[in-house]
């Protein structure tokens, strides 16, 4: 967006990149917003990154993985991550009868449900979530996560920055 005008709050701002992330900076009534690219590059500073009601200011969404006929409708935003952690804080979101990969890996998921509802797979038992829910996937537990909804389910989703990759599954090698 380089050094294009922005008016917000009738107050005309100049945009600037501030460390390659989406930042909201409140001075003297004004608000400087940073855009960046995606996938953003790390966090260098402490900052804000506002969200909508429909999304974080900057962050846009990518596609969840390459297609492979695995998964349905998903989308995945990274929110932060930093060299100076260990650990991603994304975001995905499943449109009304969508799914993710049926798959398992070593590293553990931490999620937390926030907006709309869907179901969770974890093993071979399918759990009802919804806005709040906090869903642990321990390493090596085969997971997935469905929206047989009409409406989107969409959760953040805490994961070390450094991780195994997925081993996709077949849903019944579920207890395997």
């Amino acid at each position: 967006m380089g050094d294009e005008e922005r008016e917000e709050a009738s107050v005309p701002i100049r945009v600037e990149p501030v460390g390659g992330v989406a930042v909201n900076e409140t001075t003297g009534g004004a608000r400087r917003r940073c855009m960046a690219p995606e996938p953003p590059a790390p966090l260098t500073r402490s900052c804000v990154i506002r969200y909508d009601g429909a999304g974080w200011d900057g962050i846009r969404a990518l596609a969840y993985k390459a297609p492979d006929g695995t998964f349905r409708g998903v989308t995945r935003r990274i929110l932060a991550r930093s060299a100076d952690a260990s650990f991603e804080l994304r975001y995905f979101e499943l449109d009304p009868d969508g799914h993710s990969t049926f798959e398992r890996h070593e590293h553990v998921h931490v999620v937390v449900c926030h907006r709309g509802r869907g179901r969770v797979r974890l093993g071979a038992t399918v759990h009802e979530v919804g806005f709040g829910d906090v869903v642990y996937v321990a390493p090596g537990e085969p997971h997935q996560f469905l929206n047989p909804y009409a409406e989107p389910f969409g959760f953040l989703c805490i994961v070390d920055r450094e991780r195994d990759r997925p081993e996709p599954l077949e849903i019944d090698r579920a207890d395997a």
